[in-house]
């Protein structure tokens, strides 16, 4: 699309909402616990931030602002204020970090100009059927030319994803120097669009779009199951195959309750 000559800044806020799950198996209590504690650990606020603060630069934003939280008994939260241009210091908010956080802090904020993004985890797990899951939900909203649609590849590949449950909307008008409202100022027919042929072949994808609203949805789930990869202290090769195919049908039927959003 040609570059729109505005009337002023651009008003549009593009928004992106990129929600994970990950399944895994585990069987006694204590296996639980400690599958949690391990998504807990390598999911920390410490390295969400970490990832965030590389999303801010990938989409070409500043950080003005960091805050960030672990929770007891799990789960962790990190918020990121930006801006798409860099703000001389004399003029910054004493309050703000722009990144640069106080030795291992408890918790810590992040404010962006115009813009923000925020992440929160979720690890949970089935009481009685083997069954764990951990969810990570991301928010990148921008304002102004930058677009948070740059960053989907990278979340992709930075987390174990079963399911990828995606949302983008444009909201509010910008003027041209006419005066003329517009509403959307790039193309998109599918948030697969931008997303790398390697990661959408990794996945089976619909897309459910409200165009005359600027409404954007898609829904990935993985092909292919390689069981090592779900099972928390147990290896495949030490079961019978009728274990194999039960815990398969298990994991099976909860990334597809999920993915439709209805208990089978």
């Amino acid at each position: 699309m040609e570059k729109l000559k505005l009337y002023g800044f651009n008003n549009l806020t593009k928004t992106l909402s990129f929600n994970i799950y990950d399944v895994c198996y585990a069987v006694t209590p204590q296996d639980k616990q400690k599958y949690i504690e391990y998504i807990d650990e390598q999911y920390n606020s410490t390295r969400l931030t970490e990832i965030l603060v590389e999303i801010t630069k990938m989409i070409g934003a500043n950080v003005l602002n960091i805050a960030k939280q672990d929770y007891e008994p799990q789960g962790a939260s990190v918020n990121l204020l930006i801006t798409e241009e860099a703000i001389p210091i004399v003029s910054v908010d004493p309050s703000c970090n722009l990144g640069t956080l106080i030795p291992t802090p408890r918790h810590v904020v992040g404010h962006l100009d115009k813009s923000h993004i925020t992440v929160h985890t979720y690890p949970e797990s089935h009481p009685d059927k083997g069954i764990m899951t951990f969810r990570v939900d991301v928010d990148v909203s921008t304002c102004g030319e930058i677009s948070p649609l740059n960053a989907l590849n990278y979340l992709i590949e930075n987390f174990d994803s079963d399911i990828i449950i995606c949302d983008y909307r444009i909201r509010g008008f910008t003027r041209d120097v006419n005066g003329n409202k517009h509403f959307k100022d790039h193309k998109i027919n599918s948030i697969q669009d931008f997303i790398s042929e390697k990661n959408l072949n990794l996945y089976n994808s619909i897309d459910v779009n409200v165009y005359q609203e600027n409404i954007f949805h898609t829904k990935m789930i993985l092909k292919e199951i390689e069981l090592d990869n779900y099972l928390f202290e147990m290896k495949a090769e030490d079961l019978k195959d009728e274990e194999k195919n039960y815990i398969l049908k298990k994991l099976h039927r909860e990334m597809h309750e999920i993915y439709y959003g209805q208990n089978f």
